[in-house]
């Protein structure tokens, strides 16, 4: 099937997984509004279709701290267990909604405590509110399976605290550590005890890395931290010269290390310039394994189906390349082998027979 044949219809009902997207970048803006109300805190509106607006606008300033930012109301009404709860259950049948069959939700619990959660329980609410969104999904006939990356805040102290976090609830739905935040200025290797830990815990763990940094990130992220994936990694091109890939470049390549692409996220935050010649198609046909991917979906006004659809219309992606994307996404999820297998196999495979 060529681009042109596939419409946006047939690119929702295609099966997606998606690796990259936040829990607090995420939620419906009739629940923000809602939310925010309950708990007394002010939003730049309290119209919801005008929130959205002004999410996008403010997050397409093409500035990472800018973009950053526009998480103080989302974080401003998580700080309560109902806030929680429906937030987490929300995004997950948001993503069954859009097709999604596997998606791993990221966040930091450090920034959910100001209401008076402990960590512990912070983590505690978002699982139980997950695993209602997969139980009412079910019920629905749109099943989807999510994982949690629990988040340290780089330019923070308790990356520490969040590892254990991450290794005590490995067993209850976590499957692997991620760290967000600023990059530039605080590179992954200030928590590298953090990293030493997850890895003698068997617990796997990306990092945020080559989007507001260069290449230096990604290879401290890799080579000095251990990464099993790259959270963006646009900039891995800084070390790709008329197709020749350099030593960073290669060993992303050559061992198959996931980078977790999000286009128009990149788009917002300045480290792509379009759709058409993000870093995604090219990186494509030299053989890496990219990812697609929402980051963060009410800041970005996007959803898989609409990244998908980007790609088809500007970039000239075809189903296979959606294809390749999915699986690629699904061999590097942080679950066991067994199930990702069986999720290409039974799920992913057969939903692209169109």
């Amino acid at each position: 099937m060529t681009a042109s044949r596939i419409d946006i219809d047939t690119i929702r009902r295609l099966p997606k997984a998606v690796l990259h997207d936040h829990l607090d970048g995420g939620l419906r803006p009739t629940t923000l509004v809602e939310l925010a109300d309950a708990v007394g805190h002010t939003l730049p509106t309290t119209d919801p279709d005008e929130l959205a607006a002004w999410y996008y606008e403010a997050a397409n300033s093409g500035d990472l701290v800018r973009y950053i930012a526009t998480f103080e109301h989302t974080l401003a009404v998580m700080q309560t267990r109902e806030g929680l709860l429906r937030t987490a259950e929300e995004y997950v049948l948001d993503l069954a909604e859009d097709g999604v069959v596997y998606g791993e939700v990221r966040y930091a619990p450090e920034l959910l405590v100001n209401g008076g959660l402990a960590l512990s329980e912070v983590v505690e609410t978002v699982q139980e509110g997950l695993a209602a969104g997969m139980a009412k999904a079910v019920d629905r006939g749109t099943p989807v399976r999510v994982g949690t990356l629990l988040c340290g805040m780089r330019m923070f102290d308790r990356v520490r605290e969040a590892a254990d976090l991450a290794v005590a609830f490995r067993d209850a739905g976590v499957v692997g550590f991620d760290i967000a935040g600023a990059e530039d200025g605080f590179p992954p290797a200030d928590h590298l005890a953090a990293f030493e830990h997850l890895r003698v815990e068997n617990v796997p763990f990306t990092i945020h890395a080559g989007e507001a940094h260069g290449l230096p990130s990604i290879h401290q992220a890799l080579q000095v931290c251990g990464a099993q994936r790259i959270g963006h990694g646009v900039r891995i091109t800084e070390d790709i010269v008329d197709g020749k890939l350099g030593r960073v470049a290669g060993w992303v390549r050559d061992r198959r290390i996931a980078l977790e692409m999000c286009p128009t996220s990149n788009l917002q935050t300045g480290a792509a310039t379009s759709i058409a010649d993000h870093p995604i198609t090219h990186l494509r046909d030299l053989g890496f394994r990219v990812t697609l991917n929402t980051d963060n979906r009410l800041v970005s006004g996007t959803t898989m189906t609409r990244e998908m659809s980007l790609l088809v219309d500007e970039a000239g992606w075809t189903l296979d390349d959606l294809r390749t994307v999915t699986v690629n996404s699904l061999k590097s999820a942080f679950i066991p082998f067994d199930e990702r297998a069986a999720l290409i196999r039974d799920v992913v495979l057969p939903g692209y027979e169109l």
